[in-house]
């Protein structure tokens, strides 16, 4: 008998994966964590029911996910990484010779396990590179303290239901650049803009009014995401995305497969639904 995962999206659409084996499942004190090993996309981390990555497309998500942050900042020294302890977020950032200290903040420590476990070609900077600190905690308690501590914060959380729900709201923000040194950046995960695009306008609005001055989006395309698109916010009161991207002084020099300087401007390129659905964040020209 044929095993197959089912993904809803809506009530009446979704994604389907064959499954060769389930090889993990349990639930933590957050959520339910499940690997599956598929037929066409290698292993696959499932939180609460949804797709968090596949071995196959992961590397779309995490280049994407650190590098436009780390290319457009001058000096990003020390980088706090918030969620993602599969560490596909840490390998990125890690390529980056200028960063002194990577500091990752996951709430659950299964999800660390798992990753250690099932996705080592993942995880290995998590355990293996000496920038990298591990901090299991709720992010919103660990920043709380902390003012002025980071270059660039990468909130790589999963969706905004559960343990993640925080993550989105504007008393967390307000954290973040509290947190960031004044020519910070922080790059937020922000779903797809086919389906949820009232949560984007959400996310846009909360970081504003946090007092970011330049707030936009960017997107890709990854398969096993809802409508095979997904985006981020982008939030700097220094840093302009497209008119600060320089490449001056930087080591490019990276065996990457999606982000490339050309995708870095391509990617604020936006398709006219989401631009509509944001004209009041797109002030500027390409």
């Amino acid at each position: 008998m044929e095993l197959w995962y089912t993904e809803l999206h809506t009530k009446g659409s979704g994604i389907c994966f064959k499954v060769k084996e389930t090889l993990f499942k349990k639930h933590s004190k957050f959520q339910e964590v499940t690997v599956l090993d598929t037929e066409d996309y290698g292993r696959m981390l499932v939180i609460d029911g949804l797709v968090m990555l596949t071995e196959r497309d992961e590397f779309i998500y995490h280049e994407m996910m650190a590098h436009p942050a780390l290319f457009l900042h001058r000096s990003p020294e020390n980088v706090l990484v918030i969620g993602g302890g599969d560490g596909g977020t840490v390998r990125e950032v890690a390529r980056h010779k200028a960063v002194k200290s990577i500091t990752l903040c996951e709430i659950d420590d299964v999800v660390l396990d798992v990753a250690k476990k099932f996705f080592p070609n993942l995880s290995t900077q998590l355990f293996s590179d000496n920038r990298v600190e591990i901090i299991v905690d709720d992010a919103s308690k660990h920043i709380k303290d902390k003012k002025e501590n980071y270059d660039v914060i990468l909130v790589d959380s999963s969706d905004p239901v559960g343990p993640a729900e925080n993550l989105f709201k504007r008393d967390f923000f307000e954290s973040l650049k509290k947190s960031l040194k004044p020519d910070g950046i922080v790059v937020l995960q922000s779903e797809s803009p086919f389906y949820h695009l009232d949560i984007i306008k959400n996310v846009r609005e909360n970081l504003l009014g946090a007092g970011f001055d330049n707030v936009l989006f960017y997107w890709a395309h990854i398969p096993t995401y809802p409508g095979g698109v997904w985006c981020w916010a982008i939030a700097s009161c220094t840093y302009h995305p497209i008119k600060d991207f320089s490449l001056e002084g930087k080591d490019f020099n990276m065996e990457l497969k999606y982000y490339s300087p050309e995708i870095h401007k391509a990617s604020f390129i936006l398709p006219e639904y989401f631009k509509r659905a944001l004209s009041e964040v797109l002030s500027f020209e390409f």
